[in-house]
């Protein structure tokens, strides 16, 4: 029975024996040893023997990135206006024996820190550069508390600003402003969709009219040169034999269906007195019809020499 004692109590002993010489420190982790009170080493990761009773773990630091939120807090712009402003800070611990005996509570000491300065850079800004500079303010913050942490040995790697409030005063403003400008863009979209409509409308005008005339000028053309070429067949048939008679029949022959198209389509008539007599028409028409010829003859006539001479 005494044995059985001895043995357990000699277990138990061990336990605690190996308890505080063995100590395992997990990966991305640091520990603080102080050996009779005072700092002796920092155990990084790995198997570790300490001196049972007279070493002692103080403090456990995660050596890995972590997230500290920050409170939203009041902060006043340039122009008076009060904001909640609230953020989460990203940091880590780089030198453990630092942040150790460096600052008594690090995670509040960089909360304050966080508010403080983002208080003050918000107070160097307008309320419309508060939403518009954020990632400047992000880095602004960043840098101001990342200087002002490192003799605790903590690195911080980048400042969120989460959400800016402004109050509901300022948001109905906001709001008012918003549907203003909305109304002034489908103002100016519709306009700008007018002012396109009207000078489309206006080219295609333009581009009609110059068409227009395009082709009422190609149809004088056309014309004038379907009334050259009949003319030229016209001369080309007087020069010939039989040529005058056949340009007075076909005169006759348009005279007559003149009047048979005025008998027909109109209620009044003016008829010549000699109209009935189709030969006193026939010679009428020769007659003008030879006279014509005759001057024409003449003219060419007269021209020719003068040509020659100047030749």
């Amino acid at each position: 029975m005494d044995s059985l004692i001895f043995l357990i109590v000699a277990a138990v002993f061990l336990i605690l024996i190996l308890w505080n010489v063995v100590r395992i420190v997990p990966q991305n982790a640091a520990y603080i040893v102080e050996r009779l009170g005072k700092y002796s080493k920092t155990l990084e990761a790995g198997f570790h023997l300490l001196i049972p009773f007279i070493d002692k773990v103080t403090y456990k630091h995660s050596l890995k990135e972590f997230a500290v939120d920050v409170p939203a807090q009041q902060a006043i712009t340039k122009d008076n206006v009060a904001l909640g402003v609230d953020g989460v800070l990203y940091l880590r611990i780089m030198d453990p024996k630092s942040a150790s005996y460096g600052i008594e509570n690090l995670v509040f000491a960089i909360t304050q820190l966080a508010q403080t300065t983002m208080r003050a850079e918000i107070g160097k800004l307008s309320l419309d550069q508060t939403f518009e500079s954020r990632e400047n303010v992000n880095a602004t913050v960043t840098h101001a508390i990342d200087e002002a942490s490192a003799v605790w040995g903590t690195k911080v790697l980048r400042y969120e600003v989460k959400d800016i409030s402004p109050p509901t005063s300022i948001l109905d403003e906001m709001e008012k402003q918003m549907a203003a400008e909305r109304e002034r863009r489908v103002a100016v979209t519709t306009s700008e969709g007018y002012r396109q409509a009207q000078i489309n409308q206006a080219e295609g005008d333009q581009q009609a009219t110059v068409l227009r005339a395009r082709g009422e000028a190609d149809a004088v053309e056309i014309e004038a040169a379907a009334r050259a070429k009949a003319i030229s067949v016209i001369a080309d048939a007087l020069s010939r034999e039989g040529g005058t008679t056949a340009i007075a029949q076909q005169l006759s022959e348009q005279y007559i269906a003149a009047f048979k198209e005025l008998a027909r389509e109109g209620t009044v008539a003016l008829i010549p007195s000699d109209g009935s007599d189709v030969t006193s028409v026939v010679s009428k028409a020769f007659t003008a019809f030879d006279t014509l010829k005759n001057q024409v003859d003449t003219v060419q006539k007269n021209n020719s020499p003068s040509v020659g001479k100047q030749s």
